[in-house]
C-alpha cells in the first residue's frame, strides 16, 4: 500500500510539473475538441426540442430513450469542455471542484452507455413482444427507469467524493490539470481495486445484455426476410447501432486501461497523462459528435419533426 501510495503522489507531483508541457503540445487536439462540442451542443438541443415539443415522439419509449441519451451527453459536453478549457489555460482548481466536476462528468457518461445498453432491449422487446409492448413500457415506466438509470449511475462516483471528503488531509491542493485518474478519490490508491471491479462489472454487464438481445433479434427475425438485401433497413439499423456503441465503449475501455497504468512504475508519466487527455478530448467526443446526426438519419419522425419546425419557424419569420 505504502508503494501504490507513493506512486500516486509521485504521478500526481508529476502531472502538475508536466502539465504546460503537455497542453501546448496538444493544442490542436483541444481546437478541435472545442469545436466538435460546440457543434454537438448545438445539435442535440435541436434534436431534444424535436422529441419534447412533439406529443406523439414524447409518448414513445425509443424516443424518450434518445431524449435522455442526448441530455446526458449535453451535461457531459459542458463539464468536459468546462475542464479543458481550464486545463488549457492551466487554472488552478480546488481539488474538490475537480472531483466533484469528474463526478458528474463520470454519472452522465455511464448513464448514456446505461440508455444505450437500454435501446437494445428496447428493440429487443418491441420485436418479441409486439402486441404487449406499449403495456409493458408506458411512458410513465420508461420514465422511472431512467430515473433508475441516473441514480445508478451516480451511486459509485458521488461515493468516492464523499470518501475523498471524510479522508481528506492537508495534502489535498489546488490542480494545474483535472484529470479523472487524479480525481474520484484515486488518491485513495487502496480503491483503484474496487474502481476495476466496479468498471469491469458494469462494462461486462451492458455487453451481456446487448449481445443477449442482438443474438435472440436475429433468432427471432431471421425467416422474415428482412436480412436478405445487402442494405436492408434492418441491416443499416444494426450496422449503426453498432457503430454508436463501439464509441461509446471503447473510451470506457481506454480509460479501464488508464486504471491498470497508474498502477504500472515501468510506463512514463508522460504518457499516462497524453493517454488521459486524448481520451478525454477526442475519444469520448466522437460517439456524441456522431450520435446527433445518426438519430436525425436512423429515426425518420425525428427529421420530418425538424423539417416542420423549421418550415413553421420560416413561416413565422417571412410573416
Amino acid at each position: 500500500t505504502q508503494s501504490l501510495n507513493r506512486t500516486h503522489c509521485l504521478f500526481l507531483s508529476h502531472v502538475n510539473r508536466v502539465a504546460g508541457a503537455l497542453l501546448s503540445g496538444l493544442y490542436y487536439i483541444y481546437l478541435i475538441q472545442k469545436f466538435v462540442t460546440l457543434a454537438t451542443l448545438v445539435a442535440n438541443p435541436v434534436l431534444l426540442s424535436c422529441i419534447f415539443l412533439s406529443r406523439s415522439l414524447r409518448q414513445e419509449t425509443r424516443y424518450l430513450l434518445v431524449a435522455n441519451t442526448l441530455a446526458a451527453d449535453i451535461l457531459f459536453l459542458v463539464f468536459n469542455l468546462a475542464v479543458v478549457i481550464c486545463n488549457a489555460v492551466r487554472a488552478q482548481i480546488p481539488w474538490l471542484v475537480c472531483e466533484l466536476i469528474t463526478a458528474v462528468t463520470v454519472t452522465a457518461y455511464t448513464c448514456a452507455i446505461f440508455t444505450i445498453t437500454l435501446m437494445v432491449v428496447d428493440t429487443y422487446a418491441a420485436v418479441r413482444w409486439p402486441l404487449r409492448y406499449h403495456d409493458f413500457l408506458p411512458p410513465a415506466r420508461t420514465n422511472r427507469i431512467l430515473l433508475g438509470a441516473w441514480v445508478l449511475a451516480a451511486i459509485y462516483p458521488f461515493i468516492l467524493v464523499i470518501i475523498g471528503l471524510v479522508k481528506a488531509d492537508n495534502s489535498q491542493e489546488n490542480r494545474a490539470v483535472c484529470l479523472a485518474l487524479i480525481s474520484l478519490g484515486f488518491f485513495q490508491v487502496k480503491n483503484i481495486g474496487g474502481i476495476h471491479i466496479h468498471f469491469i462489472v458494469w462494462a461486462l454487464i451492458c455487453a451481456v445484455l446487448i449481445f443477449f438481445c442482438y443474438i435472440r433479434l436475429y433468432m427471432v427475425t431471421r425467416t422474415q426476410g428482412i436480412w436478405h438485401s445487402r442494405f436492408s433497413r434492418a441491416r443499416v439499423t444494426l450496422l449503426a447501432h453498432g457503430v454508436l456503441l463501439l464509441l461509446y465503449f471503447a473510451p470506457g475501455l481506454i480509460f479501464i486501461l488508464e486504471l491498470f497504468l497508474l498502477q504500472t512504475e515501468e510506463i512514463s508519466q508522460d504518457l499516462r497523462v497524453w493517454i488521459s487527455t486524448v481520451n478525454m478530448c477526442v475519444f469520448m467526443l466522437l460517439p456524441r459528435a456522431v450520435a446527433p446526426y445518426l438519430y436525425g438519419l436512423r429515426y425518420r419522425e425525428i427529421s420530418v419533426t425538424l423539417m416542420m419546425l423549421l418550415h413553421q419557424h420560416s413561416r413565422l419569420t417571412v410573416s
